[in-house]
């Protein structure tokens, strides 16, 4: 069937609309129709060829639709089902198969590979192929084949589907960080390095946890706002003051129980270790350059008993945390919706530089109108 996509043709440049031929799904595959998807960090990072990946390719991996078609060896999803698109995995690997599926043993090839598992691609344009399978869906088109175990069935009867999609990525990573891994007790203290849509999505679920102290670092002013709107306890322009002192100060000298980066700067990662107390925890979401390296003090520290950890997709099953999410959501505790700004497909490239420049948290490009939104 003919699509429109918007498509990466080189790295740099603005993304193309175009009009493109979209096989059959396979067996295990769903074609869905979009109603909306988000606009991620890392879909910049592939438009800039941070992670080296083939091109021309549909990017988009937090989809919002509806299901139109279901291969055969797909169970537990029909046609008219409403849907969430997230991160692709094997299914079958030891990973997988004991609850850790965000770290699947194929995880990169099947998210960042561009292709199906065979190497064929879903998308072509006069017969060429275009890259495809994006997080197992490449959602900035009318409509996708995507991988089954990418996709997370919602109520069909929430009118708000078009706000979702970003739940598949952005917001399940920020969450789950604290939620899933983290798992900070009552009362302690957690500082988010940087307040885009996963830092603060980590922020409101510290909330969700129950910390006392929830700090928030920035260079926007405008998102410092935002996050101490949306439950952080304390604000740190590192612009204007040090963080390491700040976070003394705020802390009473103890130091932070917990640290989360999601810029993925060496330097802010190093000043997140530092700043931490005893058995204190810094993890890392924010993605860097394959090769970046930090350096951290281990002379002093090593009495410290300090824990450095890597983060991928919030160490979440999205078919699991997902509906927790929209439950906590519905419920008032995750209000993410504050967090969204929604542009037509022919603006995603405003979308892009929106994001960027920080003037939108999380953009959300619409193929249609919601009737409630």
């Amino acid at each position: 069937m003919k699509i429109t996509a918007a498509v990466v043709q080189e790295a740099d440049a603005d993304l193309v609309l175009r009009e493109l031929e979209l096989d059959e799904p396979r067996s295990d595959e769903i074609r869905v129709r979009l109603v909306a998807t988000g606009v991620c960090h890392t879909d910049a990072a592939i438009l800039h060829q941070l992670y080296p990946t083939r091109l021309p390719i549909v990017l988009g991996h937090e989809g919002a639709g509806v299901v139109e078609a279901v291969g055969q060896a797909v169970t537990g999803i029909r046609p008219g089902d409403h849907v969430i698109l997230s991160v692709n995995s094997c299914g079958h690997c030891v990973k997988c198969l004991t609850g850790d599926s965000a770290y699947c043993e194929d995880l990169f090839a099947r998210n960042f590979g561009a292709a199906r598992a065979d190497g064929t691609t879903s998308l072509t344009a006069g017969g060429e192929p275009v890259g495809s399978h994006f997080f197992g869906q490449s959602s900035f088109a009318s409509h996708a084949n995507v991988a089954a175990r990418s996709v997370v069935v919602v109520d069909a009867n929430l009118d708000e589907l078009a706000l979702l999609g970003p739940l598949g990525c952005g917001f399940q990573t920020g969450a789950g960080a604290v939620l899933n891994e983290l798992r900070p007790a009552p009362g302690s203290t957690l500082a988010v390095f940087g307040t885009g849509a996963v830092g603060t999505a980590a922020l409101m679920a510290a909330r969700v946890a129950g910390c006392a102290k929830i700090i928030a670092v920035d260079v926007v002013p405008e998102r410092l706002e935002l996050a101490r709107e949306l439950g952080a306890t304390d604000v740190i322009n590192s612009r204007s003051e040090d963080p390491a002192e700040r976070l003394h100060q705020i802390t009473s000298g103890r130091g932070l129980d917990f640290a989360l980066d999601t810029t993925g700067i060496p330097a802010v990662l190093r000043t997140a270790v530092e700043a931490l107390a005893i058995r204190g925890t810094a993890a890392l979401v924010g993605a860097a350059k394959p090769g970046t390296e930090a350096s951290f003090e281990i002379g002093a520290s090593l009495t410290r008993g300090w824990t450095f950890k890597t983060i991928v997709e919030g160490s979440a099953v999205p078919q699991v945390f997902i509906p927790a999410l929209i439950s906590l959501w519905r419920t008032g505790r995750f209000p993410f919706d504050k967090l969204v700004k929604t542009y037509p497909l022919a603006a995603i490239n405003d979308a892009f530089a929106d994001s960027a420049n920080g003037t939108t948290v999380k953009p959300i490009v619409l193929f249609e109108q919601p009737d409630s939104h």
